[in-house]
């Protein structure tokens, strides 16, 4: 069975942008709007295999809409780079090995820049206050840890949103939350076993705990540590699965 969802998408949400739909409840606006995210979470977030064709009607029975909402978030959706089309119609995008490893150097620069600037220039602060919230949030995942689900990765990247995002550089931020949509399908992998559950929580915890004590330099260790660790798993685990939809995709043209 493909991944199930764990929680929203909440770190979608950058600086500035909006929360929710907006426009009067009820309008068609709002009602467009909410058939767009509601299908954009679902994709994103593991509920729908990428081996599924989309199809407007199928997907309007599901959300108990009309088409002409789905197909307008079909375009959006297209356009934003979340559903691809091939010759048998519109599928959830998993990007290639090659793009794939190019995206994963892409998140790893941008990650880690969050600390190198705060070493690199004595003016720039970390939000300690923003951190102790979240610290917080991880502090309760070891205490209470959840059990293996891909659904994880939101809150994986949450967690590194945060710490970024307290870096005070919000277009660094919004370049990362959209880096991790392009590969958040994939990176689903990482949080299949427990022991890639314990280390992420434990992981974090570290890496924070280092920032919030100003520790910068052993922070910047251990993020690398930490992203380089999950970036090998998601890779060893992915290069699979890329195969089996290069099989697959190769099936739908015979």
């Amino acid at each position: 069975m493909y991944p199930v969802l764990y929680t929203d998408m909440s770190t979608d949400v950058v600086p500035g942008s909006p929360a929710a739909p907006s426009g009067p409840e009820g309008s068609a606006t709002s009602r467009r709007e909410r058939v767009y995210l509601t299908i954009r979470d679902e994709l994103m977030s593991g509920r729908v295999s990428p081996y599924e064709r989309l199809t407007e009607e199928r997907l309007a029975e599901r959300h108990g809409v009309s088409r002409t909402p789905v197909r307008e978030a079909l375009a959006r959706l297209l356009a934003d780079g979340i559903v691809v089309k091939r010759e048998s119609g519109l599928h959830l995008y998993v990007p290639s090995f090659r793009e794939l490893t190019d995206l994963y150097e892409l998140r790893i620069t941008l990650e880690l820049r969050g600390l190198t600037r705060a070493l690199e220039d004595p003016t720039v602060h970390h939000d300690r206050a923003r951190l102790e919230g979240e610290l917080a949030h991880w502090y309760g995942f070891r205490d209470d840890r959840p059990a293996p689900d891909a659904g994880f990765v939101s809150q994986d990247e949450r967690f590194h949103f945060t710490l970024l995002d307290a870096s005070g550089n919000p277009a660094l931020t919004q370049a990362l939350a959209q880096t991790n949509r392009r590969i958040r399908s994939v990176r689903m992998y990482d949080y299949l076993t427990e022991d890639r559950m314990a280390a992420t929580i434990d992981e974090h915890i570290g890496i924070a705990e280092l920032v919030v004590r100003d520790r910068l330099p052993q922070a910047l260790e251990a993020l690398r540590a930490h992203v380089g660790a999950s970036r090998e798993v998601v890779m060893e685990r992915a290069a699979a699965a890329l195969e089996m939809t290069r099989l697959m995709a190769r099936e739908e043209q015979r």
